[in-house]
């Protein structure tokens, strides 16, 4: 039902292990497997292959035939969240109280597939663009009911990132690089509940 992948998985947190995904934006991404799988009850796979090892230039191209092929196999798949890490100023931190716990705050980000200077972009056609912002909208009104300050705003920009593969696609940016990863393994228990409540429509 939910394919999670992240285009950039060498992104790491202020205590990752160089060269141990496990410890980075992947690592993430598989707790946030488990915990819609097992308390949740959603079939999750995770996808954890690498598109940015050499160079994150065309990260997006090499990894939608990936995608595609995915899909291809598995019909059932109704979401798609490609996981990110962000990159802040050094003394920004990205971080909010949950429950006790120090939680890395997170961001919605969109493909428009257009410029404000010379609109559609023909060749990053995407049929989903409204649904993609429909599918943000619901996740942040969710995540501010349930959760005030844990997002950040939803934030816009010009390409497709790979959105119009699904009317469901989520790109979703968890923390910085000046988080840690607890910070950001802490923030997938809120998520997960944020993204249970739209799709369940709680």
């Amino acid at each position: 039902q939910i394919l999670i992948y992240h285009t950039h998985s060498q992104e790491a947190f202020a205590d990752s292990v160089p060269g141990d995904v496990n410890t980075g934006i992947v690592g993430v991404g598989e707790c946030l497997t488990k915990i819609l799988t097992e308390q949740y009850g959603y079939r999750v796979l995770h996808n954890t292959g690498q598109y940015d090892v050499e160079t994150r230039d065309n990260a997006y191209s090499r990894a939608l035939p990936a995608v595609e092929q995915i899909l291809a196999e598995n019909p059932s798949i109704q979401v798609i969240i490609d996981l990110h890490r962000d990159e802040v100023a050094e003394e920004t931190k990205l971080v909010t109280d949950i429950q006790g716990r120090p939680t890395a705050r997170f961001m919605f980000f969109n493909g428009l597939s257009r410029t404000r200077k010379n609109g559609p972009i023909e060749y990053l056609h995407n049929p989903y663009i409204e649904d993609n912002l429909a599918m943000s909208l619901k996740m942040q009104l969710a995540a501010t009911e349930l959760y005030p300050g844990f997002t950040r705003k939803i934030y816009l920009k010009s390409y497709r990132y790979n959105m119009h593969l699904c009317p469901k696609s989520l790109l979703i940016e968890v923390g910085a690089q000046t988080n840690t990863l607890q910070e950001a393994v802490n923030a997938m228990d809120p998520l997960a509940q944020v993204l249970d409540k739209v799709l369940s429509g709680k």
